[in-house]
């Protein structure tokens, strides 16, 4: 890449704006674009492509961004945007996932049921994100799949997993891959709000996370940085969602990391060397979710707000706060916090105290 190309961002989200933050320490000039832009950006050949978002509507901008010969990754959005192929690539690699099969137009739920037992999770194929997009099939509730979802989903068997739990990893052009340790991650309503990264009782599960991802960085032969949830079930893990790109349970890099995943990312699209990020501390990220900033945030000790400057909706993601530091020291932290945040968040504020209390005891 040479000195005045740029890196387009196809997606203006908060995910872009934090890829551009991330660029100007590297000297990358990094610009995310608007999917509904009415213009085509000023795409020159030696420019390169990369994306916020696993799948985009066509508009005269996406148009232009996707159409580009550099742009990277191009071929695998469409891929793993499907969660129906996305499962078969995990299948052909024989790595652990749920088990699964497509909802087509003979698919009954009496067929389902005995396939994959009581409970049935149907996700639709795209979309459907933060825990739209999918319907339980329960048999003692004789639930119905919905009439417009045949032929525009899967079904999956419904796991009774301990955690959930996540890899954040990059792959140069070379094939070279580094990791971040695993991060455990709480959903609620299918929004993550809280994660907490590094614990020493994950540790053992880190060498099986990375050969499950690597496998598919090198397979897909990816370039950047890829997310891969997973179940964790005693000690094996089962991946549930691979996200081609830079990840919400990523987020604590930026505070707990000496590379962030945003810059890793982009060291890995533009050719930079991805180095080898050093952790600093035990990390905790908050997500804000439907709810107004609060300038009473910034005087807790050691927290580092994101604001993506976001109409605030319910169910909205709109912000986070990264601590890094030592369990006491977070844990005074989180505690102040929870005085300047929702009710809900008690909650998600006693989860992460308490996975600080079991790695770490007194």
């Amino acid at each position: 890449m040479s000195s005045s190309s740029t890196i387009w961002v196809l997606g203006a989200g908060q995910l872009g704006a934090m890829l551009q933050t991330a660029g100007r320490p590297l000297n990358l000039d990094v610009r995310p674009v608007d999917i509904e832009s009415a213009s085509a950006p000023a795409l020159q050949p030696d420019d390169l492509v990369t994306a916020e978002r696993e799948q985009w509507p066509a508009s005269i901008a996406t148009d232009a961004l996707a159409a580009h010969a550099r742009f990277v990754n191009r071929d695998v959005f469409g891929l793993l945007a499907d969660r129906k192929t996305q499962k078969s690539l995990i299948d052909e690699l024989h790595l652990a996932t749920a088990p699964w099969q497509a909802v087509e137009a003979n698919t009954t739920e009496a067929a389902l049921h005995t396939r994959l037992g009581e409970r049935v999770l149907l996700k639709r194929r795209t979309g459907g994100y933060d825990g739209r997009g999918q319907h339980w099939l329960r048999q003692p509730q004789q639930d119905t799949i919905p009439s417009d979802w045949y032929g525009q989903a899967i079904a999956e068997q419904a796991i009774a997993f301990d955690e959930e739990v996540s890899l954040v990893g990059a792959r140069d052009a070379q094939g070279n891959c580094v990791f971040y340790p695993l991060t455990l991650n709480l959903h609620v309503n299918g929004i993550l709000l809280g994660s907490v990264a590094p614990l020493n009782r994950l540790a053992h599960l880190q060498a099986q996370a990375e050969h499950m991802l690597s496998a598919l960085l090198n397979k897909l032969n990816y370039v950047g940085v890829m997310a891969m949830e997973c179940f964790r079930t005693g000690d094996h893990l089962m991946i549930n969602e691979l996200a081609p790109r830079v990840h919400n349970s990523g987020h604590w890099t930026q505070a707990g990391a000496s590379i962030n995943q945003f810059e890793l990312h982009l060291r890995g699209v533009s050719g930079l060397p991805l180095g080898s990020p050093v952790i600093k501390g035990t990390n905790v990220m908050v997500n804000l979710v439907g709810t107004e900033q609060q300038t009473a945030w910034l005087a807790v000790q050691g927290a580092e707000q994101i604001w993506y400057g976001k109409e605030v909706r319910p169910g909205r993601k709109v912000g986070h706060i990264n601590f890094c530091g030592n369990s006491a020291g977070l844990k005074t932290s989180l505690s102040a916090l929870q005085n300047h945040l929702p009710d809900n968040y008690a909650d998600v504020i006693a989860w992460l105290t308490a996975q600080l209390d079991s790695d770490h005891p007194q």
